[in-house]
C-alpha cells in the first residue's frame, strides 16, 4: 500500500494556449460511399484513382445476399438510409456513391436516392449505372456494347434501363456468374480479354458494368486496343463523385473520362 505521501496527486487538465482557427477537416472534398458486404474491389477502386489527399471517400456497407438476382438485389434498398446515416454525421459530404451498379438497376435510382437522402437529408446521389449514363451523354456516345459478369435476366434488366435513358444497347457479353464472390476474383487479364471479344467495331464505347470486377485497371489498355471509350462502373461512379464534390482535377491511368472531363 502506498503512503500517502507517496500517492501522486491528480490534476485538472491544463487548456493549451497555442492560438488557432478550425479548418475544413482531413479532407476538401468527402464523398460517402455505400458498398456491398461482399465487394472487395470499390474501396480498392476508390483509392487508386484519389488525384490528393484534398479528396477522400467514407464507408459503409450493406449486407447483399447471393445469388446475384433482380429479386435479391431489390433488398439493398430498405438498408440504404441507416447505411447513409453513419457516414460522417452532421458533416456535409460532396455526394454520397452507392456502389452497386446491377442494384441500381433492380431498385431504380429514383428509389435509391430517397432511401439514401432519408438517412443525409440533400445529399447528392450517385450510382454506377446513373454516373455511366451522365458519362455516355458528356462523351457524345449513343450506341455501346456492354460486358458484365451477370446471368442473363439482370443483363436484360440493364439492357431495358440503359435503352430508356436513350443509349442503344448493340450486344452484350456477360461471364453469366452468380455469385458476387465469383465475381470478384475474375482476373483483370480475363476482363480484358473478354472485353475485345464483346465490343463491337460499331458501337461508340464498351460499358463494362459491375463495381465488384477489377474493370477499372484495364480501362486505359482497353481504350488504346479499341480506339474509343471504355468506362466502367467504379470508375464512372468515381467521376461523378468528384465533380459533384468541386474536384475537377484531371486523373490519369483509368480512361479518358477520368483524364479529360
Amino acid at each position: 500500500v502506498m503512503s500517502a505521501t507517496a500517492q501522486t496527486i491528480a490534476t485538472p487538465t491544463q487548456e493549451v494556449k497555442v492560438s488557432y482557427v478550425f479548418d475544413g477537416g482531413a479532407a476538401r472534398h468527402r464523398i460517402g460511399l455505400i458498398a456491398l458486404s461482399t465487394d472487395q474491389t470499390v474501396e480498392r477502386d476508390f483509392l487508386r484513382m484519389l488525384p490528393s489527399d484534398d479528396v477522400m471517400f467514407y464507408t459503409s456497407r450493406i449486407f447483399v445476399t447471393n445469388p446475384v438476382t433482380v429479386q435479391n438485389l431489390r433488398k439493398m434498398g430498405p438498408q440504404l438510409a441507416e447505411a447513409a446515416e453513419k457516414i460522417l454525421p452532421d458533416v456535409e459530404l460532396g455526394a454520397i456513391a452507392y456502389g452497386c451498379t446491377s442494384g441500381t438497376v433492380a431498385i431504380g435510382y429514383e428509389e435509391v436516392k430517397k432511401q439514401i437522402q432519408a438517412g443525409k437529408a440533400g445529399v447528392p446521389v450517385v450510382t454506377p449505372i446513373s454516373a455511366g449514363i451522365r458519362a455516355f451523354h458528356t462523351l457524345g456516345i449513343e450506341t455501346i456494347s456492354l460486358l458484365t459478369p451477370y446471368i442473363d435476366s439482370v443483363n436484360q434488366a440493364m439492357r431495358a434501363y440503359v435503352e430508356n435513358a436513350g443509349i442503344r444497347v448493340l450486344n452484350i457479353g456477360g461471364f453469366c456468374l452468380e455469385s458476387d464472390q465469383d465475381m470478384a476474383r475474375i482476373p483483370p487479364s480475363a476482363i480484358h480479354a473478354a472485353a475485345l471479344e464483346t465490343c463491337l467495331p460499331e458501337a461508340d464505347a464498351l460499358f463494362v458494368s459491375c463495381t465488384a470486377i477489377r474493370s477499372a485497371e484495364v480501362a486505359e489498355s482497353l481504350e488504346s486496343a479499341l480506339s474509343k471509350p471504355v468506362l466502367t462502373s467504379n470508375q464512372c461512379m468515381f467521376w461523378e463523385s468528384l465533380r459533384l464534390s468541386g474536384c475537377t482535377s484531371p486523373i490519369d491511368g483509368f480512361g479518358s473520362v477520368l483524364r479529360d472531363h
